[in-house]
């Protein structure tokens, strides 16, 4: 078994702490992880990525080639589109819908999200509605990971004891929120 994972977001999104979370639960349920994050200039709203690959053998590299990604979780629809490259024939894409507009030359949304729909397999998710929902606009990263969390090779149980694990020292109230944007991000349909 081996899953490629292309996590886009715009800095501040919390895309590396879905990429903590996946690679905890990778560990718990005895795969290999590997991860490999690019950080732009998150604090202006820059581009954020992470390569996450798992694996049941050993994984040689963090990074993954052009072409090979099973999927791209992306929390920000332009950052999907940046990465189509590295998608592989019949791999998935997740994003949110909306947008993070920080570019004077942002394309219009609804042409973003119409490219995005005609890739075969792909969900758009209304992640910040969601994650209101879920008691904190701040969990949208996690309400996503819920939505992904149906292709990727991890069980949900183990999704969220990593999810406990990485967010306890924050307290219970935001444990009890990420759990509860995870469940509906799972639930979620496009």
């Amino acid at each position: 078994m081996k899953f490629d994972l292309v996590l886009a977001n715009v800095g501040g999104q919390g895309g590396l702490s879905i990429a903590a979370v996946i690679a905890v639960a990778a560990r718990h349920q005895g795969l290999n992880v590997k991860q490999s994050e690019v950080h732009g200039m998150s604090q202006r709203g820059g581009a954020v990525s992470a390569h996450l690959r798992i694996s049941d053998q050993e994984v040689a590299s963090p990074l993954i080639p052009t072409g090979a990604a099973s999927m791209i979780l992306s929390l920000e629809p332009m950052e999907s589109i940046r990465y189509l490259s590295t998608l592989s024939s019949g791999g998935k894409i997740i994003t949110a819908a909306t947008p993070v507009i920080n570019t004077s030359d942002y394309p219009p949304i609804a042409d973003l999200l119409a490219t995005i729909r005609n890739i075969p397999g792909s969900v758009i998710v209304d992640a910040e509605t969601l994650a209101r929902e879920a008691g904190s606009f701040r969990t949208s990263n996690i309400v996503m990971l819920g939505a992904a969390s149906r292709f990727l090779p991890l069980t949900p149980e183990s999704l969220e004891k990593a999810i406990r694990e990485i967010f306890i020292s924050k307290g219970e109230l935001i444990v009890s929120q990420n759990l509860k944007a995870f469940h509906l991000g799972r639930e979620a349909r496009a």
